[in-house]
């Protein structure tokens, strides 16, 4: 009757002669063979899949349900199902995971972390008056 989208499609290119400055929010699937310098997100909760191409260079932080990066990342990656490090990855931030895998080449310049970080604790001063 319906049909869902698969996970797996590209709906958008970001290509190599290409050049963002700012964020970029997407659903679906973005392929990046160009550069950005911003923050890439997925909506929170849907369907999507980004593949950074051997070509490209984000200099930001990541978010997608399932990664597939070949191309250099500076800034921290958050994967909410699966993230695959090709060959030719190259991370400088911290790697948050739900389903890792890494193929020989691979490089991660800081913490592999399995599951999302917690978020982080609030101090609470109690002030008395006198």
């Amino acid at each position: 009757m319906f049909k869902r989208k698969p996970s797996n499609t590209i709906d958008c290119l970001i290509g190599v002669t290409t050049t963002i400055e700012g964020d970029v929010h997407f659903t679906g699937g973005l392929r990046i063979d160009g550069k950005i310098n911003g923050d890439v997100i997925a909506e929170p909760g849907a369907v999507s899949m980004l593949v950074v191409s051997e070509l490209a260079r984000i200099t930001g932080e990541v978010r997608a349900a399932h990664l597939v990066i070949n191309g250099e990342i500076i800034g921290a990656v958050h994967s909410a199902e699966l993230l695959e490090l090709q060959p030719k990855a190259r991370i400088t931030g911290d790697v948050f995971y739900k389903t890792l895998e890494m193929h020989g080449g691979a490089l991660v310049a800081g913490r592999l972390t399995h599951g999302q970080p917690a978020e982080e604790p609030v101090l609470k001063l109690a002030v008395s008056k006198a």
